[in-house]
């Protein structure tokens, strides 16, 4: 199996890729530019000796986001400069974290930082945006791009369910121009600090074990969703996820929770 994994910083990148050739080691580059050069960094696709190999000559000391299985990408990175703005809130987004998405392993989850602060925009974004949860005091802004739920913060963001890493970056690229758009239009924008409602409770049960034990309380993993989603109560209830033996899920439930505006352990 092949695996892939990008790279936090330019500079990271540029290590791996002077280890790599020293070494002789064979690999595939994907590149974001040009489209999404503004929102990732190239990736590195090894078969499984070559990662061996690649992590042995001190690959371990380069900051990676993280392996994960590889998915030949889609869609093709588009042959086009990205968009530039007069005032770029967004600034420069890089992943930090790629992982397999819990509730979807077929799919990939990350948490790209943000190097400007976008909380500003969060309410014009609620306002624009009817399909959406803002959760003001946070404060983050959660919706929904196709399948793909991201939640943005004040200096960061989450997506869940993207199909593969160039996936990941359209999706990226998407939102680093959809804030800058509303940022540029705020003055013809009434700002919105209304909770509309919330993705639904389905995103809560996926992160769960569904093995309808009971032990928080809830008949079914199902209905302790719904309790959660209507802030009935607390995710630390799950007890397999919380202390049992599905501590894999915690951080899926946490990050999924607190993207919600809802109370965590």
């Amino acid at each position: 199996m092949d695996s892939l994994t990008t790279f936090t910083d330019p500079r990271e990148f540029e290590r791996a890729a002077a280890l790599l050739d020293a070494h002789g080691i064979d690999h595939t580059l994907i590149s974001p530019d040009p489209a999404y050069r503004r929102v990732g960094c190239p990736a590195v696709v090894l078969r499984d000796r070559a990662k061996a190999t690649f992590l042995e000559s001190a690959g371990t000391d380069i900051l990676s986001t993280g392996w994960v299985d590889f998915r030949q990408p889609v869609q093709p990175v588009p042959d086009e400069t990205p968009p530039e703005y007069n005032e770029d809130i967004v600034g420069r987004v890089a992943i930090v974290v790629l992982a397999p998405c819990v509730a979807d392993h077929d799919r990939l989850r990350l948490t790209a930082h943000v190097s400007g602060d976008v909380a500003d925009a969060l309410p014009y974004l609620n306002a624009e945006m009817a399909q959406s949860s803002y959760v003001s005091k946070l404060p983050v802004f959660t919706f929904m791009d196709g399948h793909r739920m991201l939640s943005l913060f004040r200096d960061r963001v989450g997506i869940a369910k993207a199909d593969d890493i160039v996936d990941a970056w359209a999706s990226l690229e998407r939102l680093r121009c959809m804030v800058n758009d509303v940022w540029s239009r705020r003055d013809a924008i009434t700002p919105s600090f209304e909770l509309r409602r919330r993705p639904p409770a389905l995103e809560i049960y996926k992160r769960l074990p569904g093995t309808n034990c009971k032990a928080c309380g809830a008949p079914s993993c199902t209905a302790f969703a719904w309790a959660v989603w209507r802030g009935e109560t607390e995710p630390k209830r799950c007890l397999p996820v919380f202390e049992g033996d599905r501590g894999d899920l915690k951080d899926a439930l946490l990050s999924i929770c607190s993207g919600l505006g809802l109370a965590s352990a």
